[in-house]
């Protein structure tokens, strides 16, 4: 830190409200038009570009983006650069993730021999634990390799074992999008995404078709593309809702289709269509109440999660505060959560919901945030939303305590307070 003027001198990262600036001024729009595209108030607009104001639900981003006719990722600048060398290893993995993808394909594999099934079946169950507890350079070390091995089965072997390999194929294309997702490769999540629809498709799996919609659904929405992933999470949950039954031996049709109402209804709040999203809420909480805690694929569907999913579309209302004051009065309210990954995201949007009440409850957002990135600090560090929260409490407070120095320096955020 410049002790001299007390500010840290790392510089800033994604410079959210000043890229929107200058996209919008190249664009040759007005702050009168892009704000009435959004559905803001100029003054508002203005905030936002200037820093005063800072991006802390995801709806708003996107709609931004979608008015000025660019990617999110054009306004957050990720992937960003590795912070720490566990971020330099997670990202390393993402060029042979593209590669395998784009170089293999359900009609044309590589005329090579491919490791025995039942340890790619094994491996692609170990790398999808590793995502669902955020460690991503696990997940997707030789994940590339993985992908290529199991087209080559999906496609050349026997029915059986080519319905296995189809199976493990989905996974790992699951674990592909989460990684690419999670680290700012919003391209390569949705293409890991859309191939894991495709081969669920072909091996004809309700359940497996309905995870891969919901994944799919997640990374177009963060890449900007709400009304492709509408159409991806709608039809698919038509074709599932009569299928779904969470009282079957075997439960996962049933949270497939819970999980696809969850990303219905954040799509609708980022929409506004805050009717829709009660509604879809309304029916991921009867499935979760009849099939109990579970976790195909480790999708953590159940009482618990959709709890969390709940507080997520009420940040995206803009009635955090009050959703999560009523969780946090829960005993034990984060204990069903297996994945480090969802109880990080329960926390971070406790932070979010909390960062609401315009100071007012700060010093517990500044402690949610703090305890989603010891919990999952890959997963948060890479998070443009989680970096504009810190921002705006570094803006509200008085001075700078240890708690802000410490996540400061941890997500690479330069401090905005001049005096200790």
């Amino acid at each position: 830190m410049d002790e001299s003027r007390g500010r840290w001198s790392e510089p800033a990262p994604a410079e959210i409200g000043a890229r929107v600036r200058v996209i919008r001024r190249r664009r040759g729009l007005s702050l009168n038009v892009v704000a009435g595209l959004v559905g803001i108030s100029k003054s508002y607009l203005s905030m936002l570009e200037s820093g005063q104001r800072q991006f802390e639900r995801r709806g708003l981003l996107e709609n931004i983006a979608q008015a000025l006719s660019c990617s999110v990722a054009d306004l957050t600048g990720q992937p960003y650069l590795p912070g720490d060398r566990a971020s330099a290893e997670a990202l390393a993995t993402l060029p042979p993730i593209s590669v395998a993808l784009y170089d293999t394909t359900l009609d044309d594999v590589a005329d090579l021999p491919a490791r025995p099934l039942h340890e790619l079946v094994a491996w692609a169950g170990q790398a999808n634990e590793h995502t669902a507890h955020s460690r991503y350079a696990a997940a997707g070390r030789g994940l590339g390799a993985l992908l290529t091995d199991l087209h080559v089965h999906a496609v050349t072997a026997n029915d059986a074992d080519r319905r296995t390999a189809q199976a493990a194929l989905v996974e790992a294309c699951l674990v592909a999008c989460g990684v690419a997702r999670s680290l700012g490769n919003m391209d390569l999540a949705v293409a890991a995404a859309g191939r894991a629809e495709e081969v669920a498709r072909r091996l004809g799996s309700p359940a497996l078709t309905g995870f891969a919609a919901m994944t799919s659904t997640g990374a177009l929405s963060r890449l900007g593309a709400r009304n492709r992933a509408q159409r991806v999470a709608g039809g698919v949950l038509d074709d599932l809702v009569d299928l779904a039954d969470p009282t079957a031996p075997d439960t996962a049709t049933a949270e497939a289709t819970g999980m696809l109402h969850l990303s219905v209804a954040q799509l609708a709040a980022k929409s506004g269509r805050f009717d829709d999203a009660s509604a879809h809420l309304a029916e991921a909480t009867a499935l979760a109440e009849r099939t109990g805690e579970r976790n195909t694929l480790w999708f953590s569907f159940g009482p618990a999660n959709v709890q969390a999913w709940k507080l997520a579309v009420a940040v995206e209302s803009g009635e955090g505060p009050a959703e999560a004051e009523r969780i946090e009065t829960t005993p034990g309210y984060a204990d069903d959560l297996i994945a480090a990954d969802r109880r990080a995201a329960l926390h971070f949007d406790l932070a979010r919901a909390y960062a609401q009440a315009g100071g007012a409850r700060d010093a517990a957002a500044l402690r949610h945030l703090d305890t989603a990135d010891r919990i999952a600090p890959q997963r948060i560090r890479h998070d443009p939303v989680a970096r504009e929260l810190l921002l705006t409490l570094q803006h509200r407070a008085h001075r700078q305590s240890w708690e802000l120095r410490s996540l400061g320096n941890r997500l690479r955020v330069r401090s905005q307070i001049v005096n200790d």
